[in-house]
């Protein structure tokens, strides 16, 4: 009865030790660039610089920042439908993203997160 005991207990440390083995550890550095086949996004450490919420650079996202809404409405840069900058409204014009995808782009190498979903209603 001893032995049989023995037998299983070290037969599934042996498998545990080799799944753990197979499977890895699998932690990623915060710095590295990451995708995900279900999103096929690819995410970089930007420091902060990204608003990935609303999809422009964070200093620059009104959204985020209320302080900065005079500014652009001064500027005659507000969409009064959707109560964001006009020059950020990816809602009337979708094709608007591009321009702050290539800033996005040259300073990190790779495409930017799309902005989320639930921010563009």
């Amino acid at each position: 009865m001893l032995s049989t005991t023995w037998t299983r207990f070290a037969s599934l440390t042996t498998l545990a030790i080799a799944a753990a083995i197979l499977t890895g550890c699998g932690t990623a550095d915060s710095g590295s660039v990451q995708t995900s086949d279900a999103t096929a996004a690819t995410t970089v450490d930007d420091g902060g610089w990204w608003c990935v919420e609303h999809g422009v650079p964070e200093e620059e996202c009104a959204l985020c920042d209320p302080s900065l809404v005079a500014k652009f409405k001064e500027a005659g840069d507000w969409c009064e439908e959707h109560n964001r900058p006009e020059s950020q409204c990816f809602l009337c014009n979708p094709k608007r993203f591009e321009k702050f995808a290539a800033r996005y782009e040259a300073k990190f190498g790779v495409q930017p997160p799309k902005p989320e979903e639930s921010s563009m209603r």
